[in-house]
C-alpha cells in the first residue's frame, strides 16, 4: 500500500514540474488554437462587392464593406488588432501571475516575473496608446474636412 503512494506522489511531483517547465507553451498553443475561432466569429456574411466596378479596371475589393477611405481602413485594422491584442495581454497577464506564485520567494524568479509583467503593461500601453493617436487623427481629418468643405 505505501508502494501505492508513493507512486502516485512521485507522477504527482512529475506532473507539476512538466507543466512548470511548459506552462508557457500550453498557453501559447491554446492561443494560436482558439484565436482564429474568437476572431473569425462574425455572422455577417452578406459581403458585397462595388457595385460601380467595371471589369478590366482595379477597384476597391473592401468597399463593399464600407471601406472606402483610408481612415476607415486604420480603424477597421486598429479595432481587429484591439480584438486581438487585448485576450493576448489578459493571458499574459495571468501567466505573469502565476510566475509570481510559483516563485516563492525566490529573488531572481521575482525579477523575472516583474520584468515579465512590466513588459506585458508597456505593450498593452502601446496598443491602447496607438488606439488613442489613431483615433485623435482621425478626428483631426474628419473636423479638418468638414471645414473645408463648409469654406
Amino acid at each position: 500500500m505505501m508502494a501505492l503512494g508513493l507512486d502516485y506522489s512521485m507522477r504527482y511531483n512529475n506532473f507539476m514540474s512538466f507543466m512548470k517547465k511548459n506552462f508557457g507553451k500550453f498557453i501559447f498553443i491554446a492561443v494560436l488554437v482558439f484565436l482564429p475561432f474568437i476572431s473569425l466569429a462574425d455572422t455577417n456574411t452578406n459581403v458585397v462587392s462595388d457595385p460601380n466596378c467595371k471589369v478590366g479596371t482595379i477597384c476597391n475589393p473592401l468597399a463593399g464593406n464600407g471601406i472606402n477611405t483610408v481612415q476607415d481602413f486604420i480603424r477597421i485594422a486598429l479595432q481587429g488588432a484591439i480584438r486581438i491584442g487585448f485576450p493576448i495581454i489578459a493571458l499574459a497577464v495571468i501567466y505573469c501571475g502565476f510566475l509570481f506564485v510559483s516563485a516563492q520567494g525566490n529573488p531572481g524568479e521575482i525579477e523575472k516575473a516583474k520584468s515579465a509583467l512590466l513588459y506585458t503593461l508597456i505593450g498593452a500601453a502601446l496598443l491602447l496608446g496607438a488606439w488613442a493617436i489613431a483615433q485623435f487623427i482621425s478626428e483631426t481629418v474628419r473636423t479638418l474636412s468638414l471645414i473645408s468643405s463648409i469654406c
